[in-house]
């Protein structure tokens, strides 16, 4: 089935997610959208589509739509993503959002609520965790080749100047480094956090984020806006009583180290991705494939609940770092409006 989609917010975000829908067999872009004319033309005339200007409009046209990806952008990049997608659940129409899923978790929570009340698929752009490599370190933790997991130790820091808000780099970045701890390791029970603003910085831009997890397991997280190019991207260890993995820059290196035994099993550009950019590609199309198979709500991979839990550990560390205490995540489900 050819799968009628639409892209709304046509920046930067939204032309990454067109090539893919371009390439796939199944998929056909049908309309885009932007509040900016200008964007929405040139990429309707690029893609073959037609142009709305609003959410609104573009569902009041007799135009059908089976999946809209939500590019929207805003404050902390996830300002704007709130309004289209409730108008685009309401339609019963699938959606496929950018993270961060909200910078407000009532908000958050408000679209992961109507999705579930409507029983509409809806995903978010969680695209690290659909990486041939991560998907490989999680099929060993599931048959049990790392025993009892014990920790992970993850780290996610690239160069980026944008001061926009002071919890700019934890809301917009971590969103990623949040959902591949808890796709390897399950939900965190509770946070402790510390945090710096780098030299001539006003924001946290650096962040030491300690974990504990429901099942016991313990981790952390060093996150920062103020590291070179050449230090890498990410690189995530997961520690168990038999063994132990380290995935590096999402999908480029997977390595396993037996616990009792010095051989070591290495992979490198899995499935043929070899950077980043590739991660896109492997995450619209796992999300075209499960609405074609006819998705429920309740078994999305990668769904705006799964975003909403990251986006909850994030939320918590915030406050850990505000009240100097260690800061229990279903906590904040008792707080109105969590973390402002």
């Amino acid at each position: 089935m050819t799968l009628k989609v639409a892209i709304v917010g046509v920046g930067n975000i939204g032309n990454t997610h067109a090539p893919v829908y371009m390439e796939n067999t199944d998929t056909k872009i049908v309309a885009v959208c932007d509040i900016v004319k200008e964007k929405a033309d040139k990429a309707a005339q690029q893609y073959g589509a037609k142009a709305f200007y609003s959410v609104k409009e573009m569902l009041a046209s007799e135009i059908q739509l089976d999946l809209v990806s939500v590019c929207t952008k805003g404050e902390e990049n996830g300002g704007e993503h709130y309004a289209p997608t409730m108008e685009l659940l309401e339609a019963g129409i699938p959606v496929l959002g950018e993270k961060p899923i909200s910078n407000k978790l009532e908000e958050a929570q408000e679209m992961v609520d109507y999705a579930q009340e409507k029983q509409i698929p809806y995903a978010v752009n969680l695209n690290h965790r659909f990486t041939p490599a991560a998907e490989r370190a999680k099929s060993w933790i599931e048959a049990g080749r790392l025993g009892k997991i014990h920790m992970i130790n993850m780290r996610m820091w690239i160069n980026n100047p944008v001061e926009t808000s002071p919890w700019f780099h934890l809301r917009a970045l971590h969103p990623h480094s949040f959902d591949v701890i808890r796709y390897f390791c399950g939900d965190v029970k509770r946070v402790a956090a510390f945090m710096m603003k780098g030299e001539g910085r006003a924001i946290w831009s650096n962040a030491q984020i300690i974990l504990e997890f429901e099942n016991g397991a313990i981790g952390h997280l060093v996150g920062s806006y103020d590291a070179g190019a050449s230090y890498g991207l990410e690189q995530c260890e997961v520690v168990g009583s038999k063994g132990r993995f380290v995935l590096e820059d999402a999908c480029e290196h997977l390595t396993f180290y037996p616990r009792h035994n010095i051989e070591t099993e290495k992979y490198s550009y899995l499935g043929g991705m070899r950077a980043f950019p590739e991660t896109f590609k492997s995450r619209i199309n796992a999300f075209v494939d499960q609405l074609n198979a006819g998705v429920t709500y309740d078994r999305v991979n990668g769904s705006g609940e799964d975003a909403l839990k990251a986006q909850m550990i994030i939320e918590a560390a915030i406050r850990s770092w505000e009240t100097g205490t260690i800061v229990d995540v279903k906590d904040l489900e008792r707080i109105p409006g969590g973390v402002k």
